[in-house]
């Protein structure tokens, strides 16, 4: 048992005399190992990643960190991994084709048809604490001023197609006033005059570089991030069987 531990220390020590000997001038000439940041690669990855996205042909200005930060946070909220659901999807696929040649009637763009999904989920029975009502959500005034019947017996605000109507009315008077289509958005949410103000305020007209309550400074966020996700599912973790047919109408 020592002989053997006497000879496993003589070749140990062999071992290190040789390192120490030949190991040391070329070890010295390799050039050191340069290790990637990885939150910096995938921060960049996002941003060209981001670049392709828009809002009614509006494109995200996505070099600016600040702006991909909070559309890594839409993108995430509305993913399979947080929704454990298709209800979207599905109900995407009921509502897409009686809301989309309404408002291409009305010369809105396309992509406010997820409008619903952010608001009401697509529930054309759904009512706020604040007493909007229906897929849109509409508020009871705005409703009564482009001529929907609100009253105790009748409540036309949960007709999708009166409703859409008028969210296309609405929608285009907006856009007549604020020129921009993502402004248009953000003051679908947060009210025309709120929205006026702040421009003003901060002498801004472009939507991304306002700074507005966190509602309406996430909304289009929102709608680009829920575009994302009906358009591509299976990017961020759902399963749609019909997915073909969602794409047709969609297209």
């Amino acid at each position: 048992m020592i002989k053997k531990y006497t000879i496993t220390c003589i070749l140990m020590l062999g071992i290190c005399v040789f390192t120490k000997m030949f190991g040391f001038n070329f070890a010295a000439n390799i050039t050191p190992s340069v290790f990637p940041d990885i939150e910096k690669s995938r921060k960049l990855a996002a941003i060209v990643f981001y670049e392709d996205f828009t809002f009614a042909n509006e494109v995200l200005p996505s070099a600016d960190e600040r702006i991909a930060y909070k559309m890594r946070k839409a993108l995430k909220s509305h993913s399979y991994a947080t929704m454990q659901t298709n209800k979207l999807h599905k109900r995407a696929e009921v509502w897409f084709p009686i809301i989309e040649p309404i408002l291409k009637k009305y010369g809105i763009p396309d992509d406010f048809k997820y409008i619903p999904l952010i608001e009401s989920g697509m529930s054309r029975n759904q009512y706020s604490p604040k007493g909007a009502a229906g897929l849109w959500q509409l508020m009871p005034e705005t409703a009564k001023d482009y001529g929907l019947e609100v009253s105790s017996k009748v409540d036309e605000r949960l007709n999708v197609k009166l409703a859409t109507i008028v969210a296309a009315k609405y929608i285009r008077d907006l856009h007549k006033e604020f020129s921009s289509w993502t402004i248009t958005a953000a003051a679908y949410n947060g009210g025309q005059g709120r929205m006026r103000r702040q421009m003003e305020k901060q002498n801004q007209s472009n939507y991304f570089k306002l700074y507005l309550n966190h509602e309406t400074g996430k909304y289009v966020y929102s709608l680009i991030s829920m575009k994302q996700v009906i358009e591509h599912p299976e990017d961020y973790g759902y399963r749609v069987n019909n997915a073909p047919k969602l794409l047709a109408f969609i297209n």
